[in-house]
């Protein structure tokens, strides 16, 4: 008796056509983890391969948020859109290539009606492999992963949905933190010898904190192991969502994202963020004076008749108070620049990720050790501003 009560893995057994001859994939050398300082300053490296560019790059990546704020819907729909080789976020250019999705708690009925919804009468992309389920990495999954990634070399991203489904138990006689850092490691280790995103949808803690990374569940491990986060919060005015971003290849970033409950597709907003998350008075003042820097509330008023005069002063000193409008010993205002994110229209915020859709920026990255045990080796007004919109 093994003790494994775990029943046989889905993942061992997605049927391939009989009609396709594959070539056998390249054998993989475990990459080099030694040099001297010489020897590294003239290695060449290959560039990392973006999943979403900006956002997703390889390497592990947490996709954090609390309970039904939309991570499930949010991560289908990025593999869909990798797999078919289409449009992130209805905005970001991506390549497609082979996705692995692991749903570990949805049944096939409910990814079938959610991805009808997304795909909405399109397609769908044969290079998605969905699975239910599969055993934690250390009984099998990491095997099991790695034998789907050594049949498709061309693979772009992995999902695992979720986190806690595929951890384990934590080794005896190690701190928390330690354990969390060893769970994210069997991540690591396939994304580093892959070369590939891997995705890890997590959970937030009740608790709030100025410090997004500072509200991922578990000790800092998890996040500390992580090449990547993603923390996405619900917002309010007319963004449904605030996709906070930072990483090591990874500019830190935030985005407004608008979830379309009827498509049940995540859409990337244009502008900055408070553009979306601030209410109708503020958002319409911020707007003219970025687009006439030096206005002063009696020009605002002139050129928005809708606004009440008196409220929008208030609103002014207000926003200067805040951080949103500089103002000047004139009584001008002008758009504060420093202190927020800043977009242009299309896919402008994305670090180092050019707004030509045709071009898909690629930024070096550092290779990390390699992978032992898996395949290849055994083993309206200011008084309103918004409210909470979940999605």
């Amino acid at each position: 008796m093994t003790g494994n009560a775990i029943p046989p893995l889905h993942l061992y057994s997605v049927p391939t056509d009989p009609q396709t001859v594959r070539e056998a994939p390249p054998k993989r050398e475990r990459p080099r983890t030694a040099w001297t300082a010489d020897q590294l300053m003239a290695a060449d490296f290959p560039e990392p391969k973006w999943a979403v560019p900006g956002i997703l790059a390889e390497g592990v990546t947490l996709l954090a948020g609390p309970p039904k704020v939309g991570k499930s819907w949010l991560s289908l729909g990025l593999a869909l859109a990798v797999a078919a080789g289409g449009h992130a976020f209805d905005s970001v250019p991506v390549q497609g290539g082979p996705v692995l999705y692991l749903a570990l708690e949805d049944t096939p009925r409910r990814l079938q009606t959610r991805m009808g919804k997304i795909l909405g009468g399109q397609a769908a992309p044969a290079g998605l492999t969905l699975v239910t389920e599969c055993p934690p990495f250390p009984q099998g999954g990491s095997d099991a992963i790695a034998g789907w990634l050594e049949r498709n070399p061309d693979a772009r991203m992995v999902v695992i949905d979720v986190f806690a489904k595929m951890r384990g138990p934590a080794p005896q006689g190690v701190s928390a933190y330690d354990a969390d850092y060893v769970a994210v490691g069997y991540a690591k280790r396939i994304a580093d010898h892959y070369g590939i995103a891997v995705v890890l949808v997590h959970h937030v803690r009740k608790a709030g904190s100025e410090d997004f990374l500072t509200e991922v569940s578990g000790t800092n491990g998890i996040a500390g192991a992580a090449d990547a986060t993603l923390v996405l919060k619900r917002a309010r005015g007319q963004a449904d969502g605030i996709l906070h971003v930072t990483g090591r290849d990874v500019d830190e970033a935030e985005y407004a994202l608008s979830f379309q409950a009827a498509s049940g597709a995540w859409q990337m907003l244009d502008g900055p963020v408070t553009d979306h998350t601030i209410g109708d008075t503020r958002a319409a003042i911020l707007r003219h004076v970025r687009e006439r820097p030096g206005a002063r509330p009696r020009d605002i008023v002139a050129a928005l008749p809708q606004l009440d005069a008196e409220n929008v002063r208030r609103t002014c000193s207000r926003m200067a108070a805040d951080g949103q409008l500089t103002k000047d010993a004139g009584g001008r205002y002008y758009p504060d620049t420093e202190t927020r994110t800043q977009g242009t229209p299309g896919v402008s915020e994305l670090s180092d990720c050019p707004s030509i859709p045709s071009d898909l920026h690629e930024q070096m990255g550092q290779p990390e050790s390699g992978l032992s045990q898996l395949s290849g080796s055994r083993s309206a007004g200011e008084n309103s501003e918004g409210t909470d919109r979940g999605a």
